[in-house]
This record gives structure tokens, sequence and C-alpha cells, in this order.
């Protein structure tokens, strides 16, 4: 097995990078093109994990958006120095192999390099992701909040880690 590698995203991405999220469903929604696009350009971290081909990604947010996600603004008001990642996914082939935990490392990099505190984040507990759970766990992430979502459709756990300690899975 090769060694995939992580990018920037390029525009080139797109189509890919929405079937990578969709496949992913229900640990995170699936969303159209046009959507994936927007979310993409509030972005201030924008990895491509590309292993002959997009095949994961992760994306994070600075503070100060109009970004009507309800985690977001759960987090906004909650804190003004951080950075949220909204999405990290990885296709299936992937899982397992240490990618999560570089992703993250580059995230927090880009949280040091900003001067953020904190990487924060949540998980489904309803649909549960009893593996996305324990893998932030290992991360260092705790949980700070929980609320339900989607009109009561999911229920997630809102996550926080500091940035000063290295990260371990």
């Amino acid at each position: 097995m090769s060694d995939p590698i992580l990018r920037p995203y390029r525009d080139d991405d797109l189509d890919a990078l929405v079937a990578v999220n969709d496949a992913a469903y229900p640990a995170v929604p699936i969303t159209p093109a046009v959507e994936f696009a927007e979310l993409v350009a509030m972005s201030s971290v924008r990895l491509v994990v590309d292993d002959g081909r997009p095949a994961g990604f992760l994306l994070g947010m600075p503070p100060g958006l109009d970004y009507r996600s309800e985690n977001y603004l759960f987090f906004s008001a909650r804190s003004d120095d951080f950075v949220y990642v909204d999405r990290i996914v990885l296709s299936p082939h992937l899982q397992g192999r240490g990618i999560g935990p570089r992703l993250y490392e580059a995230a927090f990099a880009e949280a040091r390099r900003v001067g953020a505190s904190e990487v924060l984040c949540e998980v489904n507990l309803e649909p549960p992701n009893p593996g996305s759970l324990a893998f932030h766990s290992r991360l260092g992430f705790v949980e700070v909040g929980r609320q339900s979502t989607k009109g009561g459709a999911n229920i997630v756990a809102l996550l926080a880690a500091p940035v000063g300690g290295n990260l371990t899975a």
C-alpha cells in the first residue's frame, strides 16, 4: 500500500470529495456540490487525502464566519479563539492507517499558526458514531456540551482539545 499524501484542496477535487462525503452518511450529512463548495470557501483548513485520487478531507473553520451551522453557532457563542473542524472524512480503505491523526495534526498546526487556543468539533451521539468518539478521545478531545440538532433528528457531543498538547492516537 502506498502512503497517501495530504495536500491542499483544489477546485477539481470537488466532485470526488462530495462523493467521499456522501458515502460517509449518516456520520456526516449528504451535501450537494454547491453547498460543499461553500463550506470549502469558508474553511481556513482545507486538506485532502490523496491516494492516487481524493479519498478524504478535513475542513476547518475560523471564528467570526456567517455560518448558520447549529454546532458552529454553539462554539461561536462559547469562544472566538478556535479552529472548528466542520468535517473530517476518510474513505473506508484509509481508515485505521493513521491518516486521521495526521489530518488533525495539520489542523492543530494551523490553530497554533493563527494563535487559536483550541480545536473544536462535534460527533454524533444519535445516530451513534462510537468509533469517532473513541478516535477523538484518543486525540485529547473532551466533551464541553451536547445539543439536539436538525430539529431533533441528531444529538451531538460538542468536543474541544487544547492546542498546546501533542496529539496521540
